[in-house]
């Protein structure tokens, strides 16, 4: 029996002072980096899927970003 499947990991990359686009107050957004790695055997092998993203500390609101 092979055992296999997906896990996902959140690095936090830096903490920047924006203004949020939600709730257009100026506060601090965690800039998130999210991988998501294939396992074999419960050992993670490769990533597949990376996703940046940043979260407002005021409201919550999170917002995808592009890699650049």
């Amino acid at each position: 029996m092979i055992i296999f499947g997906t896990k996902g990991y959140i690095y936090q990359l830096a903490i920047l002072t924006l203004v949020c686009g939600h709730c257009g107050n100026p506060s601090a957004h965690t800039l998130r980096k999210r991988v998501t790695k294939f396992t074999l055997f419960f050992v993670p092998l490769f990533p597949f899927s990376t996703k940046y993203s940043t979260q407002c500390t005021f409201c919550g609101a999170e917002q995808q970003i592009s890699s650049e």
